[in-house]
């Protein structure tokens, strides 16, 4: 099968554009909006896009564009997703607190009053603007018109239409897992016929609407790309069957797939459940798995990014590499808004707005439940109260210090990468892993935290600050890019599915897992939980597949669509925690100051710490103390829209 022609994918001003240089005298091609009504020269689309090759190339990189991209960057009109201004789903779970009060999430729901008359900015996920509906359209647009376009080889059209498919089928699975049943497009219409209906399709259909699009897909595809560095975010054969197995472990999930739906009484509504548990749901996911599996047994181009050494920073910079290089071998499909990270300037502000090395934060702070979830670094659990028994609480995170150069990381690496925790160094080396600079003192009166975890606010707000796609100055003009979907996610989802289906290969199930935990020098799941009965006890294991998705996929949007698809109430309504740090002196007396440019030039880099559990409560999300009402599962379709009466019914409770 022939490879993709050498598209670089790369983004100005919100805008897909590509590399290749236009020869021929032609206007100057439009973009946007404007690209999708009006041509160069003022004709209509349909005339002159597509009877020209390079516009329709054009036109297919603007559809690449239209997706999802999972961090939020800037004000951009029509993908409310990445607004600052609105807020991650993660900020939901029990992962991360949202210190941002003015982002459209806090205030609709950490307050309970989100209702279907939202507004802008005031849903986790708009229905209406996140180009959702413009993608759809979009792409049934090349579909009907790509057959007239000069100057394609029956290959490349094939391969594109494949690609769009490929897009309509995230875009409708981005939509899915926020409200259920949608209405199913399959043709292009003018939207202006007052008596046209769209009624929402079931879940049912929706799941195999959108696995037929990838199935096709896939046949015409190539496993991967040629040159990942050049046509990284391409769809290709390995990325459409891996989205299939997602989409099909969300719609096994219980969420979907009970005996009872999600919502009491709702029984009579196929758009938001199966109408009850279907065993084969998970048959279908793992057989899905095996396909992939066996065609990457097969054909290769993808492994877990591997670690050069045995040192834990070696194994961080190992799951670092796999997760943020654009190259990774483990990024089976990408996308990207701008070239690189300027960092110091307002060219990408999730970083302006988020690390803790900057002078504002808006951003996402670890909870102590989250980096409670992260093993010791050989992979044993970690048990605040035993260790805090044994006296070890001040080696939680690591030993040494940066004065005598030998600070020796003590828990699964990937903590690191997903939480700044007290004397962690500010940099990490991208070749070496070596850690250099000074250590974040996140201690009350550090120079990082200072008193922020007491008022709850800005950096260290619950005495931990983010790390996952920020990476302070080691981010530094390099490129960013969201990874939909990494390898590792994939061996977590066949680890589920084996643990799900009725065949229920429990032991294989570990193996997955244990493929992930080795990544980072782990040991075995079994060796280190040997309580826990894990190759009998089903629900034990799902706990730990759970945490172990929390733990590798961390602001990955995998936590809130895990606690979602397990309709995990107990865990959203559940009172979440940050941890105080005071600084000891050698008469074991608290002393709230910072070390670098205080005491520095005194006195020995602090050991001694004394550590103190408390509630978060800036703010108090309303469902701790009111309780997780089913309806929150899924969104509410704005009322705008249902009351158009083109048969859109409003999910249950709202």
């Amino acid at each position: 099968m022939k490879k993709y022609n050498n598209w670089t994918l790369r983004l100005v001003s919100g805008l897909f554009v590509t590399s290749m240089a236009i020869t021929s005298c032609v206007d100057e091609i439009k973009f946007g909006s404007a690209f999708l009504e009006k041509a160069p020269g003022g004709s209509v689309t349909k005339d002159t896009v597509f009877n020209n090759a390079e516009y329709t190339r054009q036109f297919l990189t603007n559809l690449y564009g239209m997706q999802y991209y999972g961090l939020p960057y800037k004000n951009v009109a029509n993908q409310e997703s990445s607004n600052n201004y609105v807020g991650k789903p993660e900020a939901l779970t029990d992962l991360y607190v949202f210190t941002y009060p003015s982002a459209g999430i806090s205030g609709p729901y950490f307050s309970g009053t989100h209702s279907a008359n939202y507004g802008k900015r005031s849903d986790k996920f708009d229905y209406l603007r996140n180009n959702i509906w413009e993608a759809v359209r979009g792409v049934w647009m090349l579909i009907e018109n790509i057959d007239a376009v000069p100057g394609l080889s029956e290959e490349e059209k094939q391969s594109m239409v494949a690609q769009a498919k490929c897009i309509l089928a995230s875009r409708y699975f981005d939509v899915f897992r926020h409200y259920g049943g949608v209405p199913l497009i399959k043709a292009t219409f003018t939207g202006t016929d007052a008596t046209y209906s769209m009624p929402r399709n079931s879940v049912e259909e929706n799941v195999d609407f959108m696995v037929q699009l990838l199935d096709e897909a896939a046949a015409v595809l190539p496993w991967t790309v040629e040159t990942p560095a050049a046509d990284a975010g391409r769809w290709n054969r390995a990325a459409a069957l891996a989205y299939k197995c997602r989409i099909l472990q969300f719609a096994a999930s219980p969420l979907f797939n009970d005996v009872e739906p999600y919502y009491p009484g709702a029984t009579d509504n196929p758009a938001i459940w199966y109408g009850g548990y279907k065993a084969e749901l998970w048959d279908r996911c793992l057989k899905a798995c095996e396909e992939f599996f066996n065609e990457l047994a097969s054909k290769g181009g993808y492994h877990l990014q591997q670690a050069n050494g045995t040192r834990p920073e070696d194994y961080r910079l190992a799951y670092r590499s796999g997760y943020a290089n654009l190259d990774s071998p483990e990024v089976l499909l990408s996308t990207r808004v701008i070239d690189y990270d300027a960092f110091k300037s307002s060219h990408y502000n999730w970083h302006q707005w988020g690390d803790p090395l900057m002078s504002i934060h808006r951003g996402y702070s670890p909870t102590q439940e989250y980096v409670e979830m992260f093993p010791w670094k050989d992979g044993t659990p970690f048990d605040w109260e035993k260790t805090k028994a044994e006296g070890r609480l001040d080696e939680m995170f690591q030993t040494g210090n940066v004065v005598d150069d030998n600070i020796v990381l003590t828990r699964d690496p990937r903590l690191y990468e997903e939480a700044v925790v007290n004397g962690q160094r500010i940099s990490m080396d991208w070749t070496t892993g070596n850690m250099a600079g000074r250590s974040f003192e996140s201690w009350l009166g550090g120079k990082d935290a200072s008193t922020n975890p007491t008022t709850q606010t800005a950096s260290f707000a619950t005495g931990y600050a983010p790390m996952k796609f920020l990476m302070g100055d080691d981010m530094l003009r390099r490129y960013v890019h969201w990874p939909c979907i990494r390898l590792s996610e994939l061996h977590l989802i066949y680890a589920e599915a084996l643990c799900q289906s009725q065949q229920g290969d429990m032991q294989k199930a570990v193996d997955q897992i244990d493929i992930v935990r080795a990544r980072v020098g782990m040991k075995g799941l079994v060796e280190c939980n040997p309580d826990k009965n894990l190759l009998s006890d089903k629900n034990a294991l799902l706990e730990e597949i759970l945490r172990e998705r929390a733990c590798e996929l961390g602001m990955e949007d995998a936590r809130f669509f895990d606690l979602i698809r397990y309709k995990r109430a107990d865990i959203f309504s559940k009172q979440l925690h940050g941890l105080l740090i005071y600084r000891l002196d050698e008469n074991g007396e608290r002393r709230d100051e910072p070390w670098y440019g205080n005491d520095d030039k005194t006195m020995p880099y602090p050991s001694k710490f004394e550590y103190e559990k408390y509630e978060l409560n800036n703010p108090v999300r309303y469902w701790w103390t009111n309780g997780f009402d089913p309806k929150w599962y899924l969104s509410p379709f704005p009322a705008t829209e249902v009351n158009k009466g083109y048969g859109l019914v409003q999910n249950p409770g709202w």
